[in-house]
């Protein structure tokens, strides 16, 4: 009787630690970034500090927390059809937040890019994207109030936005970031999320030192979404109501639209050393007020990890055909599984059947880290019979000594095989950055 009481036990202890290794697998895998988008948006992005809790309103001052980083990036392109273009810049971002008294606290962070001017190029050689064309940005990109109550959290000022259409896309200097009223509730992996937001400032909005903030439509942009997440599954669905922007000299134009979002991703444990992780996603977005944006897409992807180190994966997307209508992938670098570096679907859907593949691996040893992505982005032919073809590639490396310092470099080649110059014609990026936080 003794012996089946210690099978049995054993059978337990042997059962619940293969359950144990399988749900830590799991949640490694749920962990990563899987996009090559969102691998190099991760690369350097800012850490948020923890916030002190006090009891008294004298001590918000003084138990408040300075936190910030000092970035230095050089960005150089070489266009077969045009000038090439190169700039170096310092900057950074320095943010000061109180400490929460009764649920409330408040914050401010300033955002800065600076051409050194030995690094960058003069006049047309000068690579505008970093820190806009005079050179120089800088800007108030956070100045929030914020209420905590539990689970629920409401905020307004200027914002961080993580959302599926509207996000901080941290891949150069400037991160995006919102004038928005925000209300988040959380609660054992489920999520609710909504708000409005009115105005953008940031890499994608245009880095105009004259006027930084963008509108995201006259009446701005209403949005609402819901997950769910454990230690194997997530889930999402959000809507948009974009409204239609009457400024000729916005930098998305008039994009009006309601666009829904949905996607869910598996975490799977094969064994201790090899987990997949897998997700589809659908977007559809319905046209408003003649904005042309008109569109239907789909994707999957598909990633295998070894030993955490090593991961090979493969993503698809597909957008159906809108007569004369296009897709919108919002304010940031969007969500679709394809979207790398420089292209995404969206510069090829207008008018058109569009799919696109992107396949790659990602390697991490110690403190380096090792990613390469090959993506071809293919259209039918349009209403006048004009066909689109792009290839890129993107070879990133990273190097991390410790949780504060990163250096990294990207190698980014955009090949237009039908010269149709949709995103620029034939070209080659290269970046390099240097990054502190503190």
């Amino acid at each position: 009787m003794e012996k089946i009481v210690l099978s049995v036990s054993l059978a337990v202890l042997i059962l619940n630690s293969n359950v144990s290794a399988a749900q830590e697998a799991s949640q490694r895998v749920k962990d990563r970034e899987h996009s090559v988008r969102d691998i190099i948006d991760e690369v350097a992005k800012p850490k948020e500090k923890e916030i002190t809790v006090v009891e008294r309103l004298k001590h918000i001052f003084k138990d408040g927390a300075v936190s910030g980083q000092v970035r230095m990036l050089y960005s150089g392109y070489d266009n077969s059809a045009s000038e090439n273009k190169y700039a170096t810049a310092i900057g950074g971002l320095l943010k000061y937040e109180l400490a929460e008294y009764k649920g409330f606290n408040a914050a401010i962070e300033v955002t800065t890019a600076n051409d050194i001017n030995f690094a960058t190029g003069n006049y047309a050689k000068q690579n505008s994207e970093i820190s806009s064309e005079k050179g120089s940005y800088t800007e108030l990109s956070q100045a929030y109030i914020n209420y905590k109550n539990g689970g629920l959290n409401l905020r307004a000022g200027r914002q961080l936005i993580e959302t599926p259409l509207a996000n901080s896309d941290d891949i150069r200097m400037i991160l995006n970031t919102f004038e928005a009223y925000t209300a988040t509730y959380e609660s054992e992996g489920l999520m609710l999320m909504g708000g409005l937001l009115t105005r953008w400032q940031g890499t994608d909005a245009g880095l105009s030192p004259a006027n930084p903030w963008s509108d995201t439509g006259k009446d701005g942009t209403y949005f609402g979404g819901i997950s769910y997440s454990t230690d194997f599954i997530d889930t999402r669905l959000w809507y948009y109501d974009i409204s239609k922007d009457d400024n000729p000299n916005s930098a998305t134009g008039n994009v009006a639209n309601s666009s829904v979002y949905a996607d869910i991703s598996l975490h799977i444990a094969l064994s201790k050393n090899y987990a997949f992780h897998t997700s589809a996603q659908y977007i559809n977005q319905s046209e408003s007020d003649n904005s042309g944006i008109d569109s239907s897409i789909y994707g999957a992807m598909a990633e295998l990890v070894i030993f955490e180190d090593f991961a090979i994966s493969a993503a698809y997307n597909n957008s159906k055909k809108q007569a004369l209508k296009g897709s919108f992938s919002g304010f940031g670098g969007g969500t679709l599984y394809t979207n790398m570096d420089s292209m995404i679907i969206d510069a090829i859907t207008t008018d058109r059947d569009a799919q696109a593949v992107v396949a790659g691996f990602t390697y991490k040893h110690n403190d380096f880290g090792f990613m390469y992505a090959y993506g071809d982005f293919d259209a039918n032919a349009d209403s006048l019979g004009a066909k689109e073809h792009i290839v890129e590639q993107n070879i990133g490396f990273e190097y991390t000594p410790n949780e504060n310092l990163t250096i990294a470099a990207i190698y980014v080649k955009n090949e237009d095989k039908e010269n149709s110059e949709s995103n620029g014609g034939d070209w080659e990026n290269i970046r390099a950055l240097i990054s502190y936080s503190f």
